[in-house]
């Protein structure tokens, strides 16, 4: 099948239906047809190869989709019918790392946990931790401003982006942000650019802010025996103010799939209704994690553990990483992710649970309770009609419930296709026109990621 890029070269292009229809979706299911698909992949090498590919669109009007590690859930790099999907598979190069100026500049294939331990042989941090870390990529990172378990001290992919080169949808190449430690020259085109998920343009380098590496955690683990309790203690952790990298929070559904999938034995007197598990990286740890572990105690906790060693750390750590491979094996699966007031966690969690009685479903949460960012995983059968309704009231419910607390639709996995109905829930008119406004300036055929986001 000839296609407007061949002229690339097959190096470049490929149309193999087989190796083509691999790069179709990201790891979205419910709510995003998969459709006719894509008709090529183009693999650039280099920026201006990227520029060639978005010019030849351009002309001939041709839909881009870009992907990464394709492990994207909200179905922003899944490609409509008639699409070219752009993939950075090979852009994988760190350019720099300087140690003095604290920055690296990387291309948008790099996996953001092999940039980590780059920078970590100098001495330097980077702090975003998505649960994908092992192999999403940092240019996905920067297209859903991806967040992670370390957001509750250190912040989102976004407050550490200082600049990147971008290719618009015209095939023109420009630069925005800086290398500074400050700047306010112009419009904050970088902050623009993060999170438009592929919309706007597409980023080809991105500057990183790094910080020192901090001191080895500390880790804390309490379990309490209602939702009620842990919802009090994150409250008054909350209250303390209490120097934490992380507090991440657990149900009982997803710690009975964990121990089933690791033999951890987290369940090993009982299955606990909720368990925390907090870090703390500061030089004043273990008293701080000694405050936490009063408030757990005072809030009602079953039981509260600090970990002797990093070692034990990390495999508590590592309990948490497995709480969506856990609960995939259930079932096949969709994860939602919403946010609310950190104060309102326990109400989120409780209306999960209702949902789950009423749609006789299972649904199993965790997340980021530090920042109320949760991700309740609803386990459905693909195959059953009924069970897929099911599913799909389920996640409206919890989308709603999330949005009636005072939160938001997505707090780090995007819009995508999975979520662009819900976006005008949130935004008010005025700012949906606005965000029409700067996609029609900047992609004006309008064919980048067309139905991501705004539809």
């Amino acid at each position: 099948m000839s296609t407007p890029f061949d002229t690339l070269g097959p190096d470049l292009v490929t149309t193999d239906p087989d190796l083509v229809a691999s790069y179709a979706r990201d790891e979205t299911a419910l709510g995003v047809s998969g459709g006719a698909g894509p008709v090529a992949v183009v693999s650039p090498r280099t920026t201006a190869d990227v520029a060639a590919v978005l010019a030849i669109a351009h002309e001939h009007r041709v839909p881009v989709v870009v992907r990464g590690a394709g492990s994207g859930l909200s179905g922003a790099a899944s490609a409509p019918e008639g699409s070219v999907v752009l993939s950075t598979r090979r852009l994988t190069r760190v350019l720099e790392v300087d140690p003095d100026e604290r920055l690296a500049v990387v291309q948008p294939g790099v996996v953001t946990g092999d940039l980590r331990a780059a920078v970590a042989e100098v001495g330097l941090f980077y702090p975003p931790d998505p649960g994908s870390v092992a192999f999403s990529t940092i240019g996905g990172n920067v297209a859903t401003n991806a967040g992670g378990m370390c957001c509750m001290k250190y912040g989102v992919t976004g407050d550490f982006v200082l600049g990147l080169e971008v290719v618009l949808a015209d095939g023109t190449v420009t630069r925005t942000g800086r290398r500074t430690a400050k700047g306010v020259a112009g419009y904050d085109l970088t902050a623009l650019l993060v999170g438009s998920e592929g919309t706007l343009g597409v980023v080809t380098e991105i500057t990183l802010r790094l910080l020192p590496a901090p001191a080895p955690a500390r880790t804390l683990v309490a379990t309490f025996p209602g939702l009620a309790a842990a919802g009090a203690a994150v409250a008054a952790v909350t209250r303390a103010g209490l120097d934490l990298s992380m507090l991440e929070i657990m149900d009982r559904t997803t710690l009975d799939a964990v121990d089933e999938l690791t033999g951890m034995g987290l369940g090993a007197d009982g299955t606990p209704a909720a368990m925390l598990l907090a870090q703390c990286d500061g030089e004043d740890a273990p008293a701080v994690l000694e405050r936490m572990a009063a408030l757990c105690e005072d809030a009602g906790a079953e039981d509260v553990v600090a970990a002797d060693d990093a070692a034990e750390g990390e495999a508590l750590l590592e309990a948490r990483r497995q709480a969506l491979p856990a609960l995939e094996r259930l079932g096949d699966w969709v994860l939602d992710d919403v946010c609310v007031p950190r104060g309102r966690v326990v109400e989120l969690l409780e209306a999960v649970e209702r949902v789950a009685e009423q749609e006789a479903l299972t649904i199993g949460v965790f997340g980021h309770a530090g920042d109320g960012n949760m991700h309740p995983t609803i386990v459905h059968d693909a195959a059953d009609p009924a069970s897929v309704a099911a599913a799909t009231r389920a996640f409206d419910a919890i989308t709603a419930a999330a949005l009636e607390l005072g939160g938001t639709i997505t707090g780090e996995h995007g819009v995508g296709r999975l979520k662009r109905d819900w976006l005008a829930r949130e935004l008010d008119p005025g700012a949906m026109a606005m965000s029409r406004a700067v996609k029609g300036a900047l992609d004006p055929r309008g064919i980048l990621n067309p139905g991501a986001v705004l539809g």
